[in-house]
């Protein structure tokens, strides 16, 4: 009977930091709402007792002493997890690695990873990085981090066992379709600048820009590149924009790269359950490129922000797609920071393109369709817990109109070969830059057409 005040008071205080916390968690869930508070209904209250009660009954009686703030914390990544598959808590270290990858600089191996029916995947090697020379390939799965099983191991834990400093070495084992049974490969870490703009001149006056990711300084960039290939020129004739393997980054640098080739109408537009995430960004005619032709390189890497630019061009008729459909993420995530520094990345709008569409789990589709679909390549759809496709969004229904008039009017190309050759060309660009050509050597003979008519 003795043991009975003890355990109360250990439950008082129990709930004392849940309340706490729980109270952080409300705060965020009504993050952006016009401040209404609304009541919890008594079922609610019901469910919260139930938690507190077995919270109560795990810190008295577990076999070790566990600590309630990690119970609670671990009880919010369990509730955000079961939201959709890019909802998550941000631990402190969490946090403060998300803020890295937008600067485009870490120590590590350079991979990009997911999660595909529970098991840990590379989604694709970053290139000129340590994984990348030491072969490893998409969709290797990947068993051991050093001796450490990635059974049920967190992307965010995966991540900080494969980051380190320059110069120190690491064993990932991976399995792949392949091997007959997993193989471990040696990495040495290196400083992993990603850069996201590279490009170069393709001959003829043709130039190509490729976006890794979308980072704090893409658009300036971007702008930077095109600058040096000479595309406000009367002599430049046209663009590669290539987004292939482009996992995403940062909204704003997507609607600003998208603005930098339109000079008006909506880029996309963003409507979430709160009133203040539905919001709708419009291109500007402020320093618009000129109008030369240009293809934009996508495949089943290219998701999230890569998908907002083909998407937009694509809409506006600005350029034509080339490649293979995209992964399909739609969905837009809110970064709350929270007061222990740690943060709530949130799933808070669906995004649509111009013409009101979302490619939540459909992805882009090209106009022009060159590659073969990897069938066991990871999609959107694939992702346990993904939301539900939807056809419309906040687009005006004058751009709506437009766009359709636009699809009917487009002829669907479809080639079904390999995206890289037998000498390893790459046909996706050279199908593009065939493509670029054509265009002008149509219109120089619709030219000559037009003189004889007139002769």
């Amino acid at each position: 009977m003795e043991e009975v005040p003890v355990r109360e008071k250990k439950l008082s205080s129990m709930l004392t930091v849940f309340t706490i916390l729980l109270s952080t968690v409300v705060v965020v869930l009504l993050w952006g709402a016009s401040q209404r508070v609304a009541a919890i209904a008594e079922e609610e209250y019901e469910s919260l007792r139930i938690f507190t009660d077995v919270l109560g009954i795990v810190e008295s009686n577990y076999t070790e002493e566990v600590e309630v703030k990690e119970l609670v914390y671990s009880a919010i990544k369990g509730m955000l997890k079961s939201l959709d598959p890019h909802s998550s808590y941000l631990t402190v270290d969490d946090f403060h690695e998300m803020k890295i990858d937008t600067k485009g600089s870490f120590g590590g191996i350079g991979i990009e990873i997911g999660m595909r029916d529970s098991a840990l995947t590379v989604i694709s090697p970053i290139e000129d990085t340590p994984a990348f020379r030491a072969g490893i390939m998409a969709q290797d799965r990947i068993v051991k981090i050093e001796e450490k099983s990635t059974v049920d191991m967190s992307l965010g834990d995966a991540v900080k066992l494969m980051r380190g400093k320059k110069g120190t070495d690491l064993t990932i084992t991976i399995m792949r379709d392949s091997f007959e049974k997993p193989e471990p490969f040696l990495l040495t870490r290196a400083v992993i600048k990603i850069k996201s703009v590279k490009s170069r001149e393709l001959g003829d006056g043709f130039g190509y820009v490729r976006i890794t990711q979308f980072q704090e300084k893409t658009t300036k960039d971007v702008t930077k590149a095109l600058k040096e290939l000479g595309s406000k020129k009367e002599d430049f004739k046209g663009l590669v924009l290539d987004l292939r393997n482009n996992p995403g980054g940062l909204l704003n640098q997507a609607v600003w790269v998208s603005d930098i080739f339109l000079d008006n109408g909506i880029i996309v537009s963003t409507k979430g359950r709160v009133s203040a995430q539905d919001l709708v960004y419009s291109a500007t005619q402020k320093n618009t490129e000129p109008e030369y032709p240009i293809i934009v390189i996508v495949n089943g890497g290219s998701a999230s922000a890569s998908e907002i630019v083909a998407g937009a061009l694509q809409d506006h008729s600005r350029a034509v797609v080339l490649g293979t459909q995209t992964f399909g993420k739609g969905s837009v995530q809110t970064i709350i920071p929270l007061p222990d520094n740690s943060a709530v990345r949130l799933t808070t709008s669906k995004y649509y393109t111009p013409s009101g569409a979302s490619i939540q789990a459909k992805g882009i589709v090209p106009d022009i369709i060159v590659g073969e679909v990897v069938e066991d390549h990871l999609k959107e759809a694939d992702l346990a817990g993904h939301l539900e496709s939807e056809d419309e969004g906040t687009a005006t229904k004058k751009m709506k109109e437009k766009a359709k008039k636009s699809i009917k009017k487009k002829i669907l190309i479809n080639e079904n070969v390999s995206a890289i050759g037998k000498d390893g060309e790459d046909v996706q660009l050279k199908r593009a830059l065939d493509y670029l050509k054509s265009w002008y050597l149509f219109r120089e003979k619709e030219a000559e057409s037009k003189e004889l008519k007139v002769g």
